[in-house]
């Protein structure tokens, strides 16, 4: 049966860290769906488009072999279990594992048809910075589904919400930051530029 890694993300921009998750997921799965969508959590989001062009870019840098990552417009839509249908819809006879950061554990049951979701994939937990895994939300989670917490060699710590506010070139890869000198949709005074990516060490 064909494993899929669904992964659903702001990209809002895509960064260092979407690109050293989705290198990892590709060890882990036949195949990577990626899409970006209106959070509607998140106010004044930049336009979809340039969104999907950034996620394109982002691929262009990624080391992995050719189509097991691939951007899928077709699966973008503000709930995810939209998302979750079309997919099912395109592969019927795959295995789904939708992919959550560790900041929507505790969140991911209130959903939007939550039970649906939980029906019809997998989670694969990622850590991220600042939210750490608690056992308590991991068990309500796996009292509906199966979960995995993902292990990543090599961790990038930092948010799209950080390079918002730091406009920290460091945080892109090279055909990405090439696009926003083109295309200046994170406007940043000169002197807000910090470095903010560090690695982490090795997760347990």
């Amino acid at each position: 049966m064909t494993r899929i890694a669904l992964f659903g993300t702001s990209a809002d921009p895509p960064h260092r860290g979407h690109a050293a998750v989705l290198t990892w997921l590709t060890d882990q799965f036949d195949h990577v769906a990626v899409w970006t969508a209106d959070n509607p959590f998140k106010p004044e989001q930049t336009p979809l488009g340039h969104r999907f062009r950034m996620l394109d870019l982002l691929m262009q840098d990624l080391a992995v072999p050719p189509g097991r990552v691939q951007v899928h417009p077709e699966l973008s839509h503000p709930r995810s279990i939209i998302s979750i249908e079309r997919a099912r819809q395109q592969w019927p006879d795959a295995q789904f594992s939708l992919v959550i950061g560790s900041d929507l554990v505790t969140q991911l049951p209130t959903w939007y048809r939550a039970e649906e979701i939980f029906a019809a994939v997998d989670l694969l937990v990622v850590p991220r910075p600042g939210h750490p895994l608690e056992s308590a939300g991991l068990d309500v989670l796996r009292q509906r589904t199966g979960v995995t917490v993902a292990h990543l060699p090599n961790p990038v710590d930092i948010a799209s919400s950080a390079y918002r506010q730091t406009c920290d070139d460091l945080a892109l890869t090279p055909a990405v930051q090439a696009y926003l000198d083109q295309n200046p949709l994170y406007p940043c005074p000169e002197n807000s530029k910090t470095t903010l990516i560090t690695v982490s060490p090795n997760l347990p």
